[in-house]
């Protein structure tokens, strides 16, 4: 068990005071009341002291009995119990079975003589049942075997009110309400004498040992258990708490909370009722009472009166921290909130929160430590964390301390005794614990000096989190970070932080540095990409411009991207001139290439100067690369697709000046491009057929030619493609096959009488005969369609004539003696309003404002006819 200084014993009475040299008086119960101390001797005498407690300037407590009198009741037998009423100024004196009513200043019987005949022992009901002031119960238990009665004393009589017999020969009683606890024979129990209920509690024997039985609280009762337990019981019979475990021959015990104070031949025990731990051994020979008094424990002797005083409970919890003995401070502290105002019982605990929380930490149990810091009532400034550690808060930080100081560490240094590993472990304590609570209201107004903590924390142990702090929204200090992270040679992180702080210029700077070679930094080995893809999504113009050639120089097809990939809005808001970015990349081919892809191919830009230069650039490269002599087979292709596509799908670029360039290469295909763009399709498929003998590409040609144009212009073309596979001065028996699979292929792009009359008298039917079956197949088809849709309008035109007689309905008969009934004049011309109800009316009066509520609701729905 481990000690506490709980309690100190301090001497009340000294045996001279009492009995002089008189060494037959022996003391055999006390009584106190305020400060009334009372004292009841073997030799029937009741001793009054008045007890002043003195407190010195070191703390140290004394107590000065000054006697009053004394009195003896002349009974020669000794007073056996004392209790004080002192709502009646009474004292009940228990000597010879018999309880007299004393004055408690004069120690005089009162004038009546009332008094209770018959009583072994008594006891008063501290939770009294009557309601009446100037009155107080006791519960005596009678010489009459197995009973107990109950009592109202006033201040001059006594009155019986219950007499209650118990199943076996009760030996101590409690009271609280209605409710007796009671010592029997063989056990405890709990019975209610107002309706004879009684509850069993546990086994005990009174003949081996003394019982304790003893109120403790509202309904709770503190008993002597077997096998030397202190048990609490409720007067529902139930324990709330666990028990405390005393010697096996305890005399006496007492509360004084939160400790039960328990007596035995040898020793004083101090336990607590929140932990049930032994907390207090104090030696005491010859003790015999305990008792405890509002609060004042009081133990005696034969021959003396002391006092066990307590020591502070904020004194107590002090001393457990300072053994480092977190849980049992942290029990008494809470235990503690009873006894102590709310306001000040908050602050203390907050700073015991916290105290323990640093003995956790200096132990290096960093989730208790945190729990503790983290508690709500305990909130830690956690500039008082930070602090331990060397330069990590801000120099420009204001934080001073807490005094008295929350532990006994200058710093980290001296907590850990240089031990490298638990600093570490600190540390990485230190940067959880930060970044969990950056985001909560523990960092209100010192965000600054947990992120310049964090960030250093992060620099030093070279931590992956360093970058995703810079990245997100942070308050680190530019001045305090900057020159940690370059002693760090943190280049690239403090590039992140400049950029943070709106420093774009020095951030690319040192970026560009480390991609030279500069200064070394290897955090990202993809920083040339990051630079690019900064510079793409900066809008310091200024700035791009400055690192343009830089970029270009490193990797042009990468570098171009600054432009290429920039944010649409930005570029159509023509921040940039795309004419000045062409002039600066006529150094760099593959990057001018891929600008004007971009202004062409994917932001689909229609100037003709754009087009037409990027069809000569793709044209130049394919010249310059089929006159090397090197494998460049696949680039070539590429380009050559490029170019081809660009001259199919593009309408902007100068045809005859591309015509020109290409005049005189081998680019037929090119060509053939070129005469279809001009409209001069009999060059273009002579090229294809004659010069490349490309078929494929030949009805290519005509497919895509003909896109979004009519059905008469496809065929056109693929007629022109037929005369020229037909022409009479070639006698190729290729072109021959072309044409006959040309017909067979694409039978429905054909006018099938037209193909009769041009191919030779001499080609078979069975040649012909899929282009045949197909033609046949169309004809059919078209003359069905056609006689659908014929079909299809004359049922509309039925439809409609249908709805026309219908809505002609019955003929409307006029003549000149038909009047208006509005104006009752007849109609001069064939011209009227007529309504649902057949009536007619003039056309100007059916417009007039003056129509009648009734004529008014049927025009509402009228109809003209004429």
């Amino acid at each position: 068990t481990m000690s506490v200084k709980a309690f100190k014993l301090v001497s009340a009475v000294e045996r001279e005071m009492l009995m002089g040299d008189k060494n037959y008086i022996n003391i055999e119960c006390i009584e106190c009341c305020g400060k009334n101390l009372y004292i009841g001797t073997n030799d029937c005498f009741i001793y009054h002291f008045l007890l002043d407690e003195k407190i010195s300037t070191a703390g140290k407590v004394t107590f000065a009995a000054t006697k009053q009198l004394h009195k003896y009741l002349g009974l020669k037998k000794p007073v056996s119990e004392l209790k004080a009423a002192s709502a009646l100024t009474r004292l009940l004196v228990l000597c010879d079975n018999t309880i007299t009513l004393v004055n408690m200043m004069n120690l005089e019987p009162v004038p009546t003589g009332a008094r209770i005949k018959g009583a072994v022992t008594f006891t008063l009901n501290e939770n009294p049942v009557s309601g009446d002031p100037f009155c107080v119960e006791v519960c005596i238990i009678s010489v009459k075997r197995r009973t107990i009665q109950m009592f109202m004393v006033f201040e001059d009589r006594v009155q019986i009110v219950k007499e209650v017999f118990t199943p076996e020969q009760p030996c101590a009683v409690a009271v609280d309400g209605y409710y007796l606890c009671l010592a029997l024979t063989t056990q405890y129990i709990i019975l209610n004498y107002n309706n004879g209920i009684s509850q069993d509690l546990f086994p005990y024997c009174s003949d081996e040992k003394r019982p304790i039985v003893k109120r403790i609280g509202r309904q709770e009762f503190l008993l002597a258990g077997p096998g030397g337990l202190g048990m609490f019981a409720t007067v529902d019979g139930i324990s709330q708490r666990a028990p405390v475990h005393w010697s096996e021959n305890v005399i006496g015990a007492a509360l004084c909370f939160p400790y039960v104070v328990a007596l035995d031949d040898e020793f004083i025990t101090v336990h607590s009722m929140l932990d049930q731990q032994q907390k207090q051994t104090l030696p005491f020979k010859e003790g015999h009472i305990l008792q405890d008094f509002e609060g004042k424990v009081i133990v005696a002797t034969n021959k003396g009166v002391y006092i066990l005083v307590p020591l502070p409970l904020e004194k107590q919890i002090q001393d457990l921290l300072a053994s480092h003995r977190v849980e049992e401070a942290l029990v008494l502290a809470k235990g503690a909130r009873r006894n102590i105002p709310k306001e000040k019982f908050q602050v203390m605990y907050k700073r015991i929160l916290q105290q323990a929380g640093f003995i956790q930490f200096a132990q290096l149990q960093f989730l208790e430590a945190k729990e503790l810091f983290r508690k709500l009532s305990g909130q830690l400034d956690v500039r008082e964390l930070i602090s331990l550690y060397p330069f990590l808060l801000p120099t420009s930080s204001s934080f001073i301390r807490s005094h008295p100081p929350l532990h006994e560490y200058a710093d980290l240094n001296q907590l850990t005794q240089g031990d490298q590993e638990k600093m570490t472990k600190c540390k990485r304590f230190l940067m959880s614990y930060l970044n969990e609570v950056r985001s909560t209201e523990v960092a209100n107004g010192y965000k600054e000096d947990i992120d310049t903590a964090l960030l250093k924390l992060y620099a030093e142990a070279n931590h992956e989190s360093l970058l995703d702090l810079l990245v997100s929204e942070n308050f680190c200090l530019l001045t305090d970070s900057a020159a940690w992270l370059e002693k760090h040679k943190k280049y690239f992180a403090l590039g992140l932080l400049y950029h943070y702080n709106g420093q774009d210029a020095a951030a690319l700077q040192l970026w560009v540095k480390i991609v030279d070679g500069d200064i070394e930094d290897s955090t990202r080995s993809d920083l040339y990409e990051y630079i690019v893809d900064f510079l793409t999504f900066c809008s310091d113009q200024d700035l791009v411009w400055k690192y343009t050639e830089w970029v270009l120089q490193k990797n042009e097809e990468v570098g171009i991207q600054i432009f290429t990939k920039r944010p649409l809005e930005e570029q159509e808001k023509n921040n940039v001139n795309p004419d000045d970015i062409i002039s600066c990349l006529n150094k760099y081919p593959k990057a001018h290439v891929k600008y004007l892809e971009h202004l062409v191919l994917e932001r689909k830009i229609q100037k003709e100067k754009y087009h037409t230069h990027l069809a000569v650039l793709y044209l130049e490269a394919i010249i310059q690369l089929k006159s090397l002599t090197t494998d460049n087979f696949t680039q070539t292709t590429e380009l050559l697709f490029k170019l081809r596509t660009l001259l199919q799908k593009s309408d902007h670029y100068r045809i005859h000046f591309i015509l020109d360039k290409i005049q005189g290469t081998d680019l037929h295909m090119e060509s053939a491009i070129l005469y279809g763009k001009l409209e001069e399709h009999e060059k273009a498929l002579h090229i294809l057929v004659h010069e490349l003998k490309d078929f494929h590409a030949a009805e290519e040609y005509c497919i895509w030619n003909s896109e979004n144009r009519d059905v008469q212009y496809r065929r056109r073309l693929f007629h022109m493609l037929l005369s020229v596979y037909l022409n009479p001065g070639s006698s190729d028996c290729a072109l021959v096959m072309a044409a006959v699979d040309l017909l067979n292929n694409h039978a429905a792009e054909f006018d099938a009488a037209l193909v009769l009359q041009v191919v030779p008298d001499s080609w078979s039917v069975q040649l012909l005969s899929p282009f045949l079956t197909g033609a046949v197949r169309q004809s059919i088809h078209t003359k069905r369609m056609t006689q659908t849709s014929l079909g299809l309008a004359q049922a509309e035109n039925l439809i409609y004539k249908y709805e026309k007689v219908k809505h002609k309905g019955t003929p409307i008969l006029l003549s000149d003696k038909k009047v208006c009934q509005v104006c009752q004049s007849p109609f001069c011309e064939p011209v009227f309003v007529r309504y649902p109800n057949g009536g007619m009316v003039h056309t100007h009066c059916a417009v007039n404002r003056h129509l009648n509520s009734n004529m008014s609701h049927h025009s509402s729905s009228s109809s003209n006819q004429t």
